[in-house]
């Protein structure tokens, strides 16, 4: 372990000790699910935890919420007209996403 981690720690137990780890919001909860944002960059994936806790979602977010609702969609549909019609959505909003995240990189390039 390194001296600085070693320090962290000794400082977290310090705080927790005091009884400064107390009464935090979540306590006792389990830690949320963010296994998406092993797709998106660090400093990416904190802007966007930021803006969600603020009650703000870039589009691109709330497009791949739509995304995932509607593949949970299209997995219950058996009739072939409804899901070629959940299939045209679906890439529809694919697209938009696609979009949304290329202006982004864009943005952000510069």
């Amino acid at each position: 372990m390194s001296w600085l981690a070693r320090l962290a720690e000794r400082q977290m137990q310090l705080f927790r000790l005091k009884g400064g780890l107390q009464g935090l919001p979540g306590e006792g909860k389990p830690l949320p699910d963010h296994t998406a944002d092993a797709f998106v960059s660090a400093g990416d994936a904190v802007g966007f935890r930021i803006m969600a806790q603020a009650g703000v979602l870039p589009e691109e977010i709330v497009l791949k919420k739509q995304v995932i609702a509607q593949r949970a969609h299209l997995a219950t549909l058996t009739d072939e007209a409804a899901r070629k019609e959940a299939m045209a959505e679906l890439a529809r909003l694919e697209m938009r996403q696609a979009i949304a995240e290329e202006a982004r990189r864009r943005f952000m390039k510069g």
